[in-house]
Formats: C-alpha cells, sequence, structure tokens
C-alpha cells in the first residue's frame, strides 16, 4: 500500500521518435547480415550491432523525470540502462533554458560545459548544481523548473 510521504510530487514521462530511428538502424543492420553472403569477413559483424540497436532503442524509448522525496531521478527507459540522481540539497539554482542544435539528443557532455540528458527537441531546464551543470530535455520545462525551484528553496 502507497501512502502519501511515497507518492512522487513531480513525475513527468516524454516520449519521443528518436527510438525510431534506432530501431530503423536496427533493423537494416540484422537485413544486412542476412544479405550480405559475400562479404564473409565483415557479415558476422552485422546482426550483433543489430542487436545492439535495438537494446539502444528500447533503452531510449522514453525519458522519465520523477521525485523521490529527497532527490530527482532522471532515467530513459523502458530498458533501464541509464540513470542520474539528482539529490535536492545539491542544487544552487534552476533555471529554464534552450539546448544547441549540437546538444542533439542522448546523454553526454554539453560544449558549454556540464551534462545534458535530452530525449527530443531543444527546451530544458538547466539544473546548477554545487558540482556542475545539469541540462535536462523536458518538453514540460516550466513544470519541472518551478518544482525544482519550491524544492530548492525547502532544503
Amino acid at each position: 500500500m502507497i501512502n502519501d510521504s511515497q507518492i512522487p510530487e513531480y513525475s513527468h514521462t516524454q516520449k519521443a521518435p528518436l527510438c525510431l530511428l534506432l530501431y530503423t538502424l536496427a533493423f537494416i543492420f540484422l537485413l544486412l547480415g542476412f544479405f550480405v553472403q559475400d562479404a564473409p569477413p565483415i557479415r558476422w559483424m552485422f546482426p550483433p550491432i543489430g542487436l545492439l540497436m535495438c537494446v539502444l532503442a528500447a533503452a531510449f524509448h522514453h525519458l522519465s523525470v520523477v521525485d523521490q522525496g529527497e532527490e530527482l531521478a532522471i532515467r530513459f527507459g523502458p530498458i533501464p540502462l541509464f540513470l542520474k540522481i539528482v539529490a535536492y540539497n545539491e542544487i544552487i539554482s534552476v533555471e529554464t533554458g534552450r539546448t544547441l542544435l549540437l546538444d542533439g539528443w542522448g546523454i553526454h557532455m554539453s560544449i558549454r560545459g556540464g551534462w545534458v540528458w535530452n530525449l527530443w527537441g531543444q527546451d530544458c531546464v538547466v539544473v546548477h548544481l554545487k558540482k556542475g551543470t545539469l541540462r535536462i530535455g523536458t518538453d514540460e520545462a516550466e513544470n519541472l523548473a518551478g518544482f525544482l525551484k519550491g524544492k530548492q528553496n525547502h532544503d
């Protein structure tokens, strides 16, 4: 049974078509492994690459941002390969922003410094932490920023 203290104050899952690109690439690599019969040295590489692309597609199907009491969990899924936990007491400031086109999608360092966790689009919440900066891509930047500002003021 869930009590009120276990219900997250903030929970949002963003879905995006990025996984469709990855599923398409996986399908192409699997087909290449089946149809490229006259190139034995490289033929064996295509099926494992295709399977890896399938796993990555499922890992980047959506991006969930969920309050967990004293911290914020950011995870891609449904295959939970990538998870980031941000303690609210580590947050210095929060603002809405936009990622650069060069920032792209996925998990990586930004050319402006700090980490980017983004699934789709350019809207984000810029979280300045005691140790670094984190840009969280979201399709509801105002709501997430407002929630984090409220958590920052209470800690």
